[in-house]
């Protein structure tokens, strides 16, 4: 099978999680209905809380998290291929995780990726994000696999580090998924160019269900879920309204975009060190 039809459900996620089923689950179901083989989910779609302490109280640990349970079931329910995009995974009284799984038809977990690169930054607008106080990063790159193929699991802040994305295409990944809560200043400034670099550097599909508007404590995420190309082309985009986005998609076209532009086989290995500008000067002559 080449040919598949993605949904990515696009969520104002709230600080209650039992809420944030209810609305999740009921635009799961609309994916569904609108003929989606893979509905993909945003990153912290169980919740999105004001701060570290309301995240650390309302945490669950895998084997008893509310949300990832409820969503197993639903897509066991509606036989279908389901990302949840990630929630946070209670490690210990002062660590979560942010993870992501990919459930199976079956309601199975087909694989589980926790967020490596945290988003310790202060942006344009003057605001601290230290996701490192809460966030325990993972150590490993994901791969799985779907009836269309090979596929690999990102969570947002991940989308800047291109490394990353290049291992699991060499890795054999056609699909790369980066569920993400952008906020509203870097997504009006990257998000789009971010998405588009990684799937034309790799000749795969991106796609990037997101969180939008307005949430606990004032936080603003950026929307624009998207669905990009292996040329680079942007198929659908969710604006800025909560909502489902579905586009089908030939995977054909990842071996046409590499075909064209082969620079996977075209990569070389620059670990050599170059101790000054002037080695640096040197070796390029």
């Amino acid at each position: 099978m080449t040919e598949l039809t993605i949904a990515c459900v696009q969520t104002n996620s709230k600080a209650d999680p039992a809420e944030n089923i209810a609305e999740v689950g009921a635009m799961i179901r609309e994916a569904k209905d609108r003929g989606a083989d893979l509905i993909t989910t945003p990153e912290v779609v169980g919740m999105l809380t004001a701060g570290r302490d309301d995240a650390l109280a309302r945490a669950r640990p895998e084997e008893s998290h509310e949300v990832l349970a409820a969503f197993r079931d639903l897509a066991a329910e509606l036989g279908t291929w389901l990302l949840i995009g990630s929630i946070s995974i209670k490690l210990s009284d002062e660590k979560l995780s942010n993870t992501s799984y990919l459930v199976g038809p079956d309601g199975g977990i087909v694989a589980r990726y926790s967020k490596i690169h945290m988003f310790d930054v202060q942006v344009g607008d003057g605001t601290q994000y230290r996701e490192s106080r809460t966030y325990q990063p993972g150590d490993r790159a994901v791969l799985a696999e779907t009836p269309w193929g090979t596929v690999g699991l990102t969570i947002c802040y991940d989308i800047r580090f291109p490394y990353l994305f290049r291992d699991l295409a060499h890795a054999g990944a056609r699909i790369i998924f980066s569920p993400a809560a952008f906020t509203q200043v870097t997504g009006e400034a990257h998000w789009h160019v971010l998405q588009r670099a990684r799937a034309i550097e790799n000749g795969c599909f991106i796609v990037s269900p997101a969180q939008t508007g307005t949430h606990a404590g004032g936080r603003k995420t950026y929307g624009h879920s998207v669905i990009v190309g292996p040329w680079g082309e942007v198929l659908t985009d969710g604006g800025t309204d909560v909502g489902v986005s579905l586009t089908t998609i030939d995977l054909a076209e990842v071996d046409k975009a590499r075909g064209k532009v082969p620079s996977l086989s075209h990569d070389r290995d620059y670990s050599a060190p170059v101790s000054s500008v002037e080695g640096l000067r040197a070796a390029g002559d």
